[in-house]
């Protein structure tokens, strides 16, 4: 599904003294089956931007449109049931939200709501938690049994049941150790590909945006500050360094080696040891040709 914010903003509390301003006309578009980085510290709006996507929220001004659905300001919008369908959610520390007695009725929950009948909802329990490797023995326990990794997979899990085209991942690494984030990252990953999503990932992880997005965009203070393929958005570390934000280490690795050693690196998404390695290939290159 494509997505478009055109010239939106939004005002927490208008009119009162609590009068909060988070976006301010922002624009941009999001292809169907792209990967979408979206980046900003506490404060720059990722989260408000976030509750636009599947109707949470409402413009105060402007217009947002999800495949064939629109929110728009002061206009109703009766098909919000059928948005949110459409749009699955992984909020930060999605385990929090279990309460079913077995992982099975966890995940059957959101279908059952939307009116999904009992054969689909196995059909569809069954290929979740496949697709978020976890065992069909854990069905029938309880969710509130299994260790903090499985509970979370259990979770992603109901939301992959309700068969989103759209996915939006929160900082879905919250709270995990370097492994099972970079578990988690590759199992969205790869579902993004294989069920050719339109996925949408906010972070505070730089080097998340550039291992999986196509393309970043980079809020501040409510508005749209940047925005471009993430190879083309890390050249701008002048400009990164203005709103408070890094660039990935195997970035700044190839900028270095750029500028203090004139030996450019082509980056095509290997590990800093990679390029260390590359590098001194190089340098001894460049020695025996001397």
């Amino acid at each position: 599904m494509d997505i478009s914010f055109e010239h939106v903003s939004y005002t927490y509390q208008p009119g009162s003294p609590f009068e909060y301003r988070a976006l301010h006309d922002v624009s941009f578009s999001i292809p169907s089956g792209s990967f979408v980085a979206i980046i900003g510290h506490t404060g720059s709006g990722k989260s408000t931007l976030l509750q636009h996507l599947n109707g949470l929220l409402v413009p105060t001004s402007g217009t947002v449109t999800i495949g064939d659905y629109r929110l728009k300001a002061d206009e109703k919008n009766k098909q919000l049931r059928k948005l949110r369908e459409k749009v699955g959610v992984v909020f930060q520390y999605p385990e929090h939200q279990l309460f079913e007695e077995t992982v099975a009725k966890d995940i059957a929950f959101g279908p059952e709501n939307f009116g999904v009948d009992a054969k689909e909802i196995d059909k569809r329990t069954k290929e979740a938690i496949r697709a978020t490797k976890l065992p069909e023995e854990l069905l029938e326990r309880s969710p509130f049994d299994l260790s903090g990794g499985q509970m979370r997979r259990v979770a992603i899990s109901g939301v992959l049941a309700m068969n989103p085209e759209v996915l939006v991942l929160d900082e879905p690494t919250a709270g995990l150790d370097p492994s099972g984030q970079r578990e988690i990252m590759d199992m969205f990953y790869d579902l993004h590909h294989e069920k050719q999503l339109t996925t949408v990932l906010v972070t505070h992880s730089m080097e998340d945006a550039l291992a999986y997005a196509d393309h970043i965009i980079i809020l501040n203070e409510g508005e749209v500050y940047m925005e471009g393929p993430p190879l083309d958005i890390f050249q701008h570390q002048d400009k990164l360094e203005k709103v408070q934000l890094d660039v990935p280490e195997v970035i700044e690795f190839v900028t270095k080696a750029k500028h203090k050693l004139g030996i450019e690196l082509d980056y095509t998404g290997q590990s800093v040891a990679e390029l260390a390695k590359d590098l001194a290939q190089k340098v001894r290159g460049g020695r025996d040709h001397e």
